[in-house]
């Protein structure tokens, strides 16, 4: 049986604290690789940091960003990458309010494209020099099944999502030379703090309970239930392997077949 194995490698994962991101933290260290969390509460991170698994070749880090603040992240990455090298990136970040895109404000477009396109390229940036010397490198985009099928009532999100699906396709061609992929994981309905905020806002608006909004939600889901950040996690460490290295350009939804196109 074929087993996960970044024992060599060191990786920077971003929204690590909580959700999605926490999920892919474990599961990399679990796999053997040297994480270092990245999210802007230090108290979960330190929690986070004395719970990976690991064995003594493991070193794990934490650092304190706000990713709505691309200043803050360029000045806090030239000194992380002083110290350290990295051979896989997990870009992943809370995602904008929802609401309708004809209702945004022009504000919340451009704060949703520095935190998510725009944080996202400093980090490849000051990441790469790191990668290409290894000539291995894993970056993977947590984004949303948005960038195939627009879901309702997430304008911003829409639009910026499709923008780092984009920006991540034209890195995956230019990179691939330097034996480094780029790919999208696309997370359906998952279990996390997002999801509950997101019912949470559709009972509002419509008036509804919010197990009427759940149950709604989950019977336009095959798989009949919402996903578990653990499961998204899995096709991140698949993605990040060596087992991964022909697989570079794509979108993968992981969404227990909820988004209806190829």
């Amino acid at each position: 049986m074929l087993e996960i194995n970044l024992k060599p490698y060191h990786a920077l994962v971003c929204g690590a604290s909580k959700g999605i991101g926490r999920a892919c933290a474990m599961a990399l260290a679990d796999a053997g690789a040297c994480v270092t969390a990245l999210a802007r509460t230090e108290s979960e991170l330190s929690e986070l940091i004395g719970k990976l698994p690991g064995s003594p070749h493991q070193k794990h880090h934490y650092l304190v960003v706000d990713l709505n603040d691309p200043i803050q992240l360029d000045h806090k990455l030239q000194a992380l990458t002083l110290d350290h090298s990295y051979q896989i990136l997990i870009n992943n970040t809370g995602g904008p309010a929802a609401g309708p895109a004809h209702k945004a404000f022009s504000e919340e477009f451009r704060s949703a494209f520095e935190q998510h396109l725009i944080c996202n390229h400093l980090l490849v940036q000051k990441l790469l020099p790191s990668m290409k010397s290894a000539a291995y490198g894993r970056i993977v985009n947590i984004i949303s099944t948005s960038v195939k099928q627009p879901l309702d009532n997430l304008g911003v999100s829409n639009t910026v999502r499709a923008a780092v699906a984009n920006w991540a396709k034209t890195l995956a061609n230019e990179l691939a030379p330097y034996h480094i992929t780029v790919n999208n994981v696309l997370p359906g309905a998952t279990q996390t703090e997002r999801l509950q905020n997101i019912i949470a806002h559709e009972a509002k608006s419509k008036n509804l309970e919010l197990l009427e909004v759940e149950n709604r939600m989950k019977s336009a889901i095959p798989a009949g239930r919402f996903g578990q950040p653990a499961e998204i996690a899995a096709a991140v460490a698949f993605l990040c392997s060596p087992m991964a290295s022909y697989i570079t350009g794509i979108n993968l939804p992981v969404d227990g077949g909820r988004t209806k196109c190829l």
